[in-house]
């Protein structure tokens, strides 16, 4: 394997590589697809007998595509029948109220992001994904970083499930890495 570290950052963290992993590891198991260039994330249960399910992450971003198969991980059988796992979403320009319902389940997802960011390297933010409404304004976020960090912690501690751990596994064996998870990795330091 060659050595990451001379590739440019565009290309070490091409969403195609995340699109390869992620093949590799579900298209057959579970005869879904992850797909770029969407312009706004969704899932999409297989239309026909015999279509692959698509999972679709935003433009061309390698995040967007961390942070879908963080979502996809969690839905369990009867969520991943549904378009977009059958969960609210209201878009950016949320109320406060409509904030924290976003944050609310949020948490595990980004948590589970966070895993996969340090599976291959990349450097992991928490979104809150309400630029409109903040209008520029520093919001205080604090507690939906730590409620992430906490996230993070348990399931360094306690193991992902299974198809996230797959994931995990072949985004290290991707990227050439094989940092173990422990809870340590997990501080709200690493976040600014």
């Amino acid at each position: 394997m060659t050595a990451l570290a001379s590739v440019p950052a565009t290309d070490l963290f091409c969403p195609l590589r995340a699109q390869r992993v992620f093949q590799r590891c579900f298209l057959d198991a579970e005869n879904t697809l992850l797909c770029g260039g969407a312009e706004e994330p969704f899932y999409a249960p297989a239309a026909n007998p015999g279509e692959p399910h698509r999972l679709w992450y935003r433009e061309d971003f390698f995040a967007s595509a961390l942070h879908e198969v963080a979502h996809w991980c969690i839905a369990g059988p009867a969520r991943r029948l549904l378009p977009d796992f059958g969960y609210w979403y209201a878009p950016e320009g949320r109320n406060p109220g409509e904030q924290a319902a976003f944050e609310a389940v949020e948490v595990a997802p980004q948590a589970l992001e966070w895993c996969f960011a340090i599976a291959c390297g990349f450097r992991f933010q928490v979104s809150t994904d309400n630029l409109a409404a903040e209008a520029g304004a520093a919001a205080d976020h604090s507690d939906f970083q730590a409620a992430v960090c906490r996230e993070a912690q348990r399931r360094a501690r306690h193991g992902l499930p299974q198809r996230a751990q797959r994931f995990y596994a072949g985004l290290q064996r991707e990227f050439g890495l094989s940092n173990p998870l422990t809870p340590a990795l997990f501080t709200p330091g690493a976040l600014s």
